[in-house]
């Protein structure tokens, strides 16, 4: 009888560690991609004016409207395209904070509503988004908080309708802004600017109804210009 619990046992114990191996975490994933903008900050000289923390929509601005950054070498980008608000928030410290520069442009949440990482509710993409704010701010750096843009439907996640819960998040988003009272704290509204009558982006400025070509970004670069113009003039 011992010997067969003892195989039973050790069958089980040889199940648990397939499972295990089979479920076992890369530990050289590099999740939050620390690597992606390494050697640029690295590289950097002098600190940046302004450093814009982002996903897809902040890492395609350079590329589809090079000139801007070009008229402005203070501003650096460091988008990633995909990521959420967790994963800006890992990597906020080396991205943000370790550049030192005057300001940070946060645009996060649209990649938490389609659920890039998982499903996680408004009020814990909020969190994340406060976080990064407190950072910056126990860091000195001033804080230009934008609202997510407008956007009606995923080319990747076609179940879920967006538009309502984009509003919802920017109202959030805004009420943090008005509650702080803090001068080095500004709500940058893009949403306004650019939202159609279905809470999407129009045609005339985005061909999948959530990234911006190059008429987009120039309605985004004349609302961040202008709003930041108080701190950099």
């Amino acid at each position: 009888m011992k010997a067969i619990f003892r195989k039973a046992a050790l069958a089980l114990m040889g199940a648990c560690a397939v499972s295990f191996t089979a479920n076992a975490v890369d530990f050289n994933t590099d999740w939050a991609q620390f690597r992606r903008y390494a050697e640029a900050n690295a590289a950097l000289a002098v600190a940046p004016d302004v450093v814009f923390m982002g996903n897809s929509i902040t890492d395609f601005w350079p590329g589809k409207m090079p000139e801007f950054w070009a008229a402005h070498p203070g501003f650096v980008g460091r988008g990633i395209s995909g990521q959420t608000s967790s994963e800006m928030l890992v990597r906020f410290r080396q991205d943000v904070i370790n550049l030192h520069p005057k300001v940070v442009v946060i645009l996060a949440g649209i990649n938490d509503i389609a659920h890039n990482n998982g499903a996680i509710s408004l009020e814990n993409v909020l969190g994340n988004i406060q976080s990064m704010v407190e950072l910056a701010r126990a860091n000195k750096i001033k804080v230009a908080l934008c609202s997510v843009l407008p956007c009606d439907r995923f080319a990747w996640r076609p179940e879920v309708q967006p538009a309502p819960l984009v509003r919802r998040l920017n109202a959030m988003i805004k009420a943090y802004v008005e509650a702080k009272k803090d001068k080095n704290l500004i709500y940058v509204d893009y949403y306004s600017a650019m939202a159609d009558e279905n809470g999407g982006l129009p045609a005339a400025l985005s061909t999948d109804g959530c990234h911006p070509d190059p008429a987009g970004y120039e309605i985004m670069q004349m609302v961040i210009t202008t709003s930041l113009h108080p701190w950099l003039k």
